[in-house]
């Protein structure tokens, strides 16, 4: 039985993966301060990672799953605390590609800073950087947008609101903008496969081949909902954010990295169809954000 220590694993995606290494037969210890029900199976170091002293001691972890770090302070006081381990998996985000770049990204093009997601991504940069200096072993990886069972963020979850509210749908200017994603099911599956095989190459771009256009996306979203959609196009004068739930930001990662280790990935419908079920039974999770506010009080 392998140790594994998941940061957070109380939100979408620590949650998600403290589950799932349960299943597999992990002995799971999440790190988190005990705000929020813990996963089922999970042993709860309880802590503030800013805070955590000797709480690691005495403890030894064949893979940590950094979930949670945001910043270079994160990764230093994690490494800091932890006396003992093997395998360091650090979740990062491709927030960390200038969006001016030629697209696809690809894992050896320059960091910089994103103009949509500013501080955000440059501390990712950061993190990246003091965790390949400090454990060069250790592998990053950077997603697009995550989805799935779980997610508490408020994206198919909106859509899901107004198709379940038999409420029009305020589509940003023509809807071609195309979006990318990963099941956070396949996220597990390929941390499966870096444990397994130790490829060399350290830092990983995932996702779906795939993009999709936000016109088709929400049109899936009411269609599993068991909804048709209308859609009113709204002009690019108005800020987007306030009424939909993506920037106005398209961009595509090159995941053929990923695709040698990984080459199927779950189907878009599929996965939607699960986040719709989970939805179903915990919609008081969901973050919500006050987007159907905004449409009421400016479009209808």
């Amino acid at each position: 039985m392998k140790n594994a220590l998941i940061t957070g694993g109380t939100g979408f995606v620590s949650r998600y993966a403290a589950e799932y290494y349960v299943k597999k037969g992990y002995c799971v210890s999440v790190l988190n301060r005990n705000n929020k029900k813990q996963a089922e199976g999970v042993t709860l170091l309880k802590s503030d990672r800013h805070e955590l002293g000797n709480r690691l001691r005495g403890h030894h972890f064949d893979v940590v799953f950094d979930i949670t770090a945001k910043t270079a302070e994160d990764i230093n006081l994690l490494l800091n605390a932890l006396e003992s381990y093997e395998d360091y998996i650090f979740i990062s985000s491709s927030a960390v590609y200038p969006e001016h770049l030629p697209q696809p990204f690809t894992e050896q093009m320059p960091l910089g800073v994103n103009k949509f997601w500013g501080k955000y991504g440059l501390d990712k940069i950061e993190a990246e950087q003091v965790l390949m200096k400090r454990a060069p072993a250790a592998y990053i990886l950077r997603p697009p947008y995550l989805y799935g069972p779980m997610n508490n963020v408020y994206r198919e979850a909106f859509v899901f609101e107004c198709a379940l509210n038999d409420r029009k749908f305020y589509l940003p200017q023509d809807g071609r903008m195309k979006l990318q994603f990963f099941h956070i099911h396949d996220l597990c599956r390929f941390m499966d496969i870096l444990l397994e095989r130790k490829p060399a190459m350290q830092i990983f771009n995932v996702g779906n081949r795939k993009a999709i256009s936000i016109c088709d996306w929400v049109s899936l979203c009411y269609r599993i909902a068991g909804k048709d959609v209308e859609f009113i196009n709204v002009d690019s004068s108005i800020e987007q954010r306030n009424y939909f739930n993506f920037y106005n930001y398209e961009y595509r990662l090159d995941v053929s990295n990923q695709e040698m280790l990984m080459p199927e990935t779950t189907a878009l419908e599929e996965g939607i169809r699960e986040s719709f079920d989970w939805y179903r039974k915990h919609s008081e999770e969901v973050n919500r954000k006050p987007l159907m506010e905004f449409i009421d009080a400016n479009f209808v």
